[in-house]
């Protein structure tokens, strides 16, 4: 079992940016898969982003341009810098980390408003 650690989440006037963190307590497997998901209110959980251990990364249509997926895996860190934030970008952000099965972090609200 992984513990994982977001931070970072606030409140953002519309095209302001925020970076969100996400510390995984260990990483055992060569090959695996640390992501950023959201869920807004009354919403389905969505990817935002990820990024494997080989350096792939994927991205939502929603976010590609403005959001940018990085990780430290030495430190078993994945960062998610979201630039130019819009107000449908508000919703809990969950890290994930996923190598056979899936861990969650317990979340990070983004709300985004003036």
């Amino acid at each position: 079992q992984v513990q994982l650690v977001e931070s970072g989440g606030g409140t953002v006037q519309p095209g302001g940016s925020l970076r969100l963190s996400c510390v995984a307590s260990r990483l055992t497997f060569s090959f695996y898969v640390m992501g950023w998901y959201r869920q807004a209110p009354g919403k389905q959980r969505e990817l935002v982003a990820r990024i494997t251990s080989g350096g792939g990364t994927n991205y939502a249509e929603s976010v590609k341009g403005r959001f940018t997926i990085s990780g430290n895996f030495a430190q078993r860190t994945v960062y998610l810098q979201m630039n130019s934030l819009k107000p449908e970008d508000t919703a809990v952000y969950y890290c994930s980390l996923t190598s056979g099965g899936t861990d969650w972090g317990q979340g990070t609200q983004v709300t985004v408003s003036s």
